[in-house]
Formats: structure tokens, C-alpha cells, sequence
């Protein structure tokens, strides 16, 4: 055994950091003031979607994909009396592709009850590229399985008058060029891709490649 046969002092030693001391101040609310958080007003172009809804199915047989695709979306009368698209399903035998039809399907459907004029979803949905190239229908090129779709709410809006068709495409783009120019010739396979519209519109004129797309005009002449 080790017995301890001197005392143990223990001494208080006052603790002052290196760092001085800065003083902190702190806002104190008065006591007689409250503080009141307001409600968010609802925007004016945002839909609230009702129990029951009107609602459009399409079927497409798209060639990106495997299984037939059955889109459906839904519309409601506004205030004036006219039909705006409130949310879109895509449905498919394919479970595959499910994750990414749900997170589509959710932001287009979000987009329809939050904007006035959601028609902007067509032009983005249509410039999506896939990697593994697309194909012609009715003289215009379909970049990828987005551009189908755009085309199908395309359609959905003209459907329940939410936009006005439009006299578009290569057909009716031949039938007004051959008003203008009544003897030239214009042959629907001779026609090659536009660089600027990127539309199955270019033809060889004179020597020369000229775009008879009139939204775009281009000539690499001039």
C-alpha cells in the first residue's frame, strides 16, 4: 500500500482566454408587439382541380419505346367559360419506364394548373433529343419520344379549343408554294433537312438549296 503523507492543494485558477471578449448584441421584440405572419394569397393562374374533371385519352405507338402508350388529360371550364388542361397520365404496360412517365406526367400536370399559358411546354418537349436519332412523319422530323408527346397535348389543346389549329406542315407548306410559283415542280422526296428549321423543307431551286418552310425562308444563296 502507498500512503500519501503530503497534502494536496488544489488551487482555483481563473480561466481567461487569449481571444478578448466582444460584446453581442441581441434584438429583443417588445412585448406589446405581436408577430403576425399573413397568408399567402393564391396566385390568379393557379387551377384548384375539382372532384370531377373532363378528360381526352390518347393512344400512341410510338417507336422509342416498347408497349403502346395511352396518354390521358384532363380540362375544366375557367371563370369565362373556356377549357384549360389541369393534369396529364401516361400509362403503359412497359413498368420499365414508370419512374420516369410519373416525374413527366407530375411536372406537365404542374405546370398546367400553375401558368396561364402553359403552351411553352410544347417547344421544350419538342427540342428534347434522343441520342439515338428519330424519324419523319407528315414531313416533319420527330426528334424523340418527348416530341410525340408535345405532339399529343398539342392535339389535346386543339382538341378542347384551348389553341387554334394551325395550317402547318410540309403539305400545306408545297400547296402555298405552288401558288406562288405555279410552274415549278415540288417533288415531297426531294426535299432534305432545313439547317435553320431544322424541318423537312429544303429543296434545290435553281441551283441553289431554298427552305419553302415561310416561317423561316432560309436560302444558302443568300
Amino acid at each position: 500500500m502507498i500512503e500519501l503523507t503530503k497534502e494536496v492543494m488544489i488551487e482555483e485558477v481563473e480561466f481567461k482566454p487569449d481571444v478578448e471578449e466582444k460584446a453581442v448584441e441581441v434584438a429583443v421584440m417588445p412585448e406589446d408587439k405581436e408577430i403576425v405572419i399573413k397568408p399567402q394569397k393564391p396566385r390568379k393562374d393557379t387551377i384548384t382541380r375539382p372532384e370531377t374533371v373532363e378528360a381526352k385519352v390518347y393512344k400512341l405507338k410510338s417507336r422509342f419505346v416498347k408497349e403502346r402508350v395511352f396518354v390521358t388529360m384532363s380540362y375544366i371550364a375557367d371563370e369565362d367559360g373556356e377549357n384549360r388542361p389541369i393534369e396529364i397520365f401516361i400509362n403503359s404496360k412497359d413498368l420499365s419506364k414508370l419512374p420516369e412517365y410519373t416525374v413527366l406526367t407530375r411536372l406537365i400536370s404542374a405546370i398546367f394548373r400553375n401558368f396561364n399559358n402553359p403552351r411553352f411546354i410544347l417547344e421544350e418537349l419538342q427540342s428534347v433529343y434522343d441520342p439515338n436519332g428519330g424519324y419523319f412523319m407528315k414531313g416533319k422530323y420527330i426528334y424523340s419520344f418527348y416530341s410525340e408527346i408535345a405532339l399529343i397535348i398539342e392535339k389535346f389543346f386543339i382538341d378542347i379549343g384551348f389553341i387554334d389549329e394551325k395550317d402547318e406542315g410540309l403539305d400545306n407548306w408545297i400547296e402555298t408554294a405552288k401558288k406562288a410559283n405555279p410552274d415549278k415542280k415540288f417533288e415531297v422526296n426531294n426535299f432534305k433537312i432545313c439547317p435553320n428549321c431544322n424541318q423537312k423543307s429544303l429543296q434545290v431551286d435553281g441551283g441553289c438549296l431554298n427552305c419553302i418552310n415561310p416561317e423561316c425562308s432560309y436560302s444558302k444563296c443568300s
